[in-house]
């Protein structure tokens, strides 16, 4: 699903060059659940920014689902984020004036997708995380844990063959966290492959395998739980 050779980012100003990544190298199988764990600043984030296309990669190759991405145009970029890519962030970052039912529809008017079907997917979505019944309320109006399984609704309802989730946890407390993860561990067992960054080694080692990133390279790689990769996704 996700192949990166040599991978290196490096970001610069007029006095400095701040190497992100450094010839990272990984692999990721279809319906994997992988975590990526490391210190602040090791270069998880631009990790998963790269890996999202959000940022452009300045040396090695990455392959997404079988296609050569590393040197794509924005829009291209764009056209398979639109399409294969789900992202939740540990913000959330909800559309504050727009009720629940709006925000999960926001990412779908990029897909040219008819009322129709955009009402039978936000329905599903919203229904698979327990928030059918909070459709008309905005983001104010819920707990972090309903905001995040609104972000969780905006991100599957596109029906991604990837979800990365950049500390989904990070913001809430410790029943509401076990709560997030057993609906990510759901929706993985369907058939979506996530990467999910954490600092929580508990949540961690819930999933396939972690990968930890040290000064932008993959320090270790701990194995967790036995894997059979599919060809597939069914969100």
């Amino acid at each position: 699903m996700i192949e990166m050779h040599n991978v290196s980012k490096v970001f610069r100003t007029d006095v400095v060059q701040t190497h992100a990544l450094r010839d990272l190298s990984l692999k990721v199988e279809p319906g994997e659940f992988v975590a990526i764990t490391g210190h602040s600043g090791s270069g998880k984030t631009t990790f998963l920014n790269v890996a999202g296309l959000l940022e452009e990669l300045d040396g090695g190759r990455y392959t997404f689902d079988g296609q050569d991405v590393s040197r794509l145009t924005d829009n291209q970029r764009s056209g398979i984020r639109s399409e294969k890519i789900g992202f939740i962030f540990q913000g959330f970052n909800l559309i504050p004036d727009l009720n629940v039912y709006h925000n999960v529809e926001a990412p779908l008017y990029y897909r040219r997708m008819s009322g129709p079907e955009r009402h039978r997917r936000i329905t599903a979505a919203l229904d698979r995380v327990g928030l059918s019944t909070r459709t008309k309320h905005i983001p104010a109006q819920l707990s972090g844990g309903q905001q995040q399984r609104v972000a969780i609704a905006r991100a599957i309802c596109g029906d991604p063959r990837v979800i990365l989730a950049d500390e989904p946890t990070g913001n809430l407390d410790t029943t509401m966290s076990e709560q997030i993860m057993d609906l990510l561990l759901e929706i993985n067992a369907a058939g979506t492959t996530i990467l999910m960054v954490t600092h929580n080694p508990e949540l961690a080692q819930r999933v396939h395998r972690q990968f930890h990133i040290v000064d932008g390279q993959i320090d270790q790689i701990h194995q967790f739980k036995r894997f059979q990769a599919v060809t597939t996704a069914a969100v």
